[in-house]
């Protein structure tokens, strides 16, 4: 179907990409679109927050491991084509 068919039933084609139809769009000089379900929304979950909730998710660091992602950073950015060193 067109995009300026679906633009005016949209409704029509979310239902039935909700009964796991195929829907496909079709746009002048462009590829086709796919009207799927997404199983798990990738949005965060509405409500409170709570505190300590991520407790033990991240991990902080050691000084020891920040200089040496510092040192990694600054050789990727100085010693990258894009920057050559001075040193040739």
């Amino acid at each position: 179907m067109s995009l300026k068919y679906a633009e005016t039933h949209l409704d029509d084609l979310v239902s039935a990409a909700d009964r796991g139809e195929e829907v496909e769009i079709t746009r002048p000089e462009k590829p086709p679109l796919k009207l799927v379900v997404v199983a798990e929304s990738a949005a965060r979950p509405s409500g409170k927050r709570i505190l300590g909730a991520g407790r033990g998710e991240f991990r902080v660091p050691s000084e020891e491991e920040w200089r040496a992602m510092d040192e990694e950073l600054a050789r990727q950015m100085n010693d990258n084509p894009l920057f050559p060193s001075s040193k040739s």
